[in-house]
C-alpha cells in the first residue's frame, strides 16, 4: 500500500486516541453500522483532504465500512496528528499522505498523490483538493461524481468558481448544514480556539481585553467562550447586521484600527486576508498575542510583521516573538495558521460527530444522485440534516413531539384565521 507518514511506530498511540474519540461519536457510529450492512459506497474511490485528526480517522473508517476505497491527505501542514496517520495506515489499511510540519511542496505533492488515484468523490476542507484538480489535473475530472466541502473558506472559493462557470462537477457544502455550522463552528471552534491559545501561552484570559475579528458562527463561539472566561470582548466586523447582533449580544464593536490599541489577545475568524495588517501592528500594546482560527494563514499579515521586526525568536512552542524597532513585542501563535489545530487538537469529538456524519451521508447522496446534479454548490439536503439531528437526539436519549393530524392540516391550509 502506498502511503507517506512520519513513523508507523506511532500507530499504537494513534489507535488508542482514535478509539477514545469514537466513544463520543455516536451519530457517526450509527451511520457506520448501517454502512457496514448496506455497503452504499461499494466500488467508489474517495480522495479526502481533511485535517488528519482522531475524528477524521473515524470518518475514514466509516467510509471504508461503506465499501469505499479511501485515500487521505492533510488540509493544513500543521494540523496532522502523526500518530493518527500512522494508525490509519497500520491498523485500518487507509492510505494516508500527511506529515505534521510538511513544507508547501510536500503538502501539494500529497494532494496530487491522492488525486492520482482517480477519485469518484472528493472531500475537501478549504478547497485545495478541488482547486488543484481544476488547475493541474483536469484529465481526471471525468471520473468525479461530485465533492463535499467542510469549511466556510472552502465554500466561498467554490461558490466563486461556480459563479464564474469554472466548477466542473457538483459539490455539497457540508459546512452549511445546520447540524454542522450551528454546532461545529460555534461550539467546536469556540472551545478549541481557546484551548489552542491556553496550551500555547499559559496566559490568563480573565481580566484581559480579547479582540475577535469576525462575528460569523466561529466568531460567535470564540467570543462566547472568551466572555465566559472573564475577558472583556471586542468584536470587529464589516457586516452591519453581524455588528449589530454582536452589540445586542453585549459586546463592544469597533473598527480593528481602534481595537488594535486595546487588545491583549487577537483572534481572526473571517476567511479574508490581512484582517490584521501593518497599521494595526503599529499601534498594538507591548506583549499583544495574535492568532488565527480561519482556515488559511492569510488573515494576519505575517510578512508585514516580519518586515517591521528587528529581532524574532521562538520563545515557546507555537509562540514566536517579534520585537519591533521601538522595543514593543508582539507574539504570533502557530505561524498564523489554525491555532486550534496547530497548538491544540481541534474540535472535540462530540461536535465533529455531526459534521462527519454529514460528510458520510453526503458522499452516499452523491453516489446515488450524481447523474441529476448540476455543476454547482448545493446545500446539504434537509432530509440528511434532519437525520443527523435525529440520530444525535437518539444518542442523547432526548425525545421530541410530533405534529398531530390536526396540526398538520392547520399548517398546510390558509383558511383558518382569527
Amino acid at each position: 500500500m502506498e502511503f507517506d507518514v512520519k513513523d508507523l511506530k506511532l500507530a499504537k498511540e494513534g489507535r488508542l486516541r482514535i478509539e477514545w474519540a469514537e466513544m463520543d461519536m455516536p451519530v457517526l457510529r450509527q451511520v457506520r453500522e448501517r454502512f457496514e450492512r448496506e455497503k452504499p459506497l461499494s466500488g467508489v474511490r474517495i480522495a479526502a483532504c481533511l485535517h488528519v485528526t482522531t475524528e477524521t480517522a473515524n470518518l475514514m473508517i466509516t467510509l471504508k465500512a461503506g465499501g469505499a476505497e479511501v485515500y487521505l491527505t492533510a488540509s493544513n501542514p500543521l494540523s496532522t496528528q502523526d500518530d493518527v496517520a500512522a494508525s490509519l495506515v497500520e491498523d485500518y489499511g487507509v492510505p494516508v499522505f500527511a506529515i505534521h510540519g510538511e513544507d508547501r511542496d510536500t503538502y501539494y505533492s500529497h494532494i496530487k498523490a491522492v488525486l492520482s488515484k482517480k477519485p469518484n468523490i472528493t472531500m475537501d476542507d478549504g478547497a485545495d483538493l478541488i482547486s488543484t484538480l481544476h488547475k493541474e489535473m483536469q484529465d481526471l475530472i471525468p471520473n468525479v461524481y461530485g465533492g463535499t466541502e467542510e469549511t466556510t473558506t472552502g465554500v466561498i472559493r467554490l461558490k466563486a468558481m461556480a459563479q464564474k462557470g469554472q466548477l466542473m462537477f457538483p459539490v455539497i457544502a457540508v459546512n452549511d448544514a445546520y447540524t454542522k455550522h450551528l454546532f461545529d463552528n460555534r461550539y467546536g471552534t469556540g472551545q478549541s480556539t481557546i484551548d489552542g491559545i491556553l496550551r500555547a501561552t499559559n496566559r490568563l484570559i480573565a481580566g484581559s481585553t480579547f479582540v475577535v475579528a469576525g462575528y460569523g458562527w466561529c466568531g460567535k463561539g470564540v467570543a462566547m467562550r472568551a466572555k465566559g472566561m472573564g475577558a472583556e470582548v471586542i468584536i470587529t466586523e464589516i457586516d452591519p447586521l453581524k455588528a449589530l447582533e454582536a452589540r445586542m449580544d453585549g459586546f463592544r464593536v469597533m473598527p480593528m484600527s481602534e481595537a488594535a490599541k486595546l487588545g491583549d489577545f487577537f483572534v481572526t475568524v473571517t476567511g479574508n486576508k490581512n484582517v490584521i495588517d501593518k497599521h494595526h501592528f503599529e499601534v498594538m500594546k507591548d506583549g499583544a498575542i495574535v492568532c488565527n482560527s480561519g482556515h488559511f494563514d492569510v488573515e494576519i499579515n505575517v510578512s508585514a510583521l516580519q518586515q517591521m521586526s528587528v529581532e524574532t525568536r521562538q520563545i515557546r512552542e507555537n509562540v514566536k516573538e517579534y520585537r519591533l524597532r521601538d522595543g514593543r513585542r508582539i507574539y504570533l501563535l502557530a505561524e498564523g495558521r489554525l491555532v486550534n489545530l496547530a497548538a491544540a487538537e481541534g474540535h472535540p469529538a462530540q461536535v465533529m460527530d455531526m459534521s462527519f456524519a454529514n460528510q458520510a451521508l453526503s458522499a452516499e447522496y452523491i453516489r446515488k444522485n450524481h447523474e441529476r446534479l448540476e455543476k454547482k454548490v448545493y446545500k446539504v439536503p434537509d432530509e440528511l440534516d434532519f437525520e443527523v439531528a435525529r440520530l444525535k437526539l437518539k444518542a442523547m436519549n432526548v425525545e421530541i413531539d410530533s405534529l398531530t393530524e390536526e396540526q398538520k392540516e392547520y399548517l398546510s391550509s390558509w383558511e383558518f384565521g382569527t
